[in-house]
């Protein structure tokens, strides 16, 4: 069973590329009749499978803004949670995106994803290794609010320094 979660974002400048968070580790998010949070470490596996992994526009797969095929979209694991960079295409979607980002009417990041290994405590559940199979910009209502998200005209230093540093480990 694929789950999504949402989480709000925030956006800082103009460009065509967007970067941020689109997971943020040991937050609690309440959802229907439980709590969740995501371990630091839960998507390393799945980063380091190099599946294709897709940015899209909420989870719509014909709304398709980057991919990790393409190196369209990055991804790593930092000391925050799931740091994402991606350059938005010249499409209807992305320009969309775009226009929606800079009037700050987008409402967070999401990602889809199956669960490899998590473990209850009562309500609680917490996510320790997940398989992450798509990242969303989305519309409304996020479960985590705490993700942000920027436009840029550049790539990221910290993204950047947080693929060495998992290159490393």
């Amino acid at each position: 069973m694929i789950e999504r979660r949402a989480a709000a974002i925030e956006f800082r400048a103009a460009g065509r590329r967007l970067e941020g968070h689109a997971a943020v580790f040991e937050v609690e998010a309440r959802l229907d009749g439980f709590t969740e949070i995501i371990c630091p470490g839960a998507f390393a596996a799945s980063l380091r499978a190099n599946n294709d992994i897709l940015a899209l526009w909420d989870h719509d797969p014909t709304k398709v803004l980057a991919r990790t095929k393409s190196k369209t979209l990055r991804l790593a694991e930092d000391s925050r949670g799931l740091a994402f960079d991606l350059d938005v295409p010249p499409t209807s979607a992305g320009n969309d995106v775009l226009a929606l980002a800079e009037s700050r009417n987008l409402g967070g990041m999401s990602f889809g994803f199956t669960v490899e290994e998590e473990t209850w405590r009562g309500t609680r559940r917490e996510l320790r290794s997940i398989n992450l199979l798509e990242i969303s910009v989305v519309s409304a209502w996020p479960s985590y609010p705490q993700t942000t998200i920027i436009a840029r005209a550049r790539p990221p230093l910290r993204l950047v320094m947080a693929k060495r540093f998992l290159e490393t480990c």
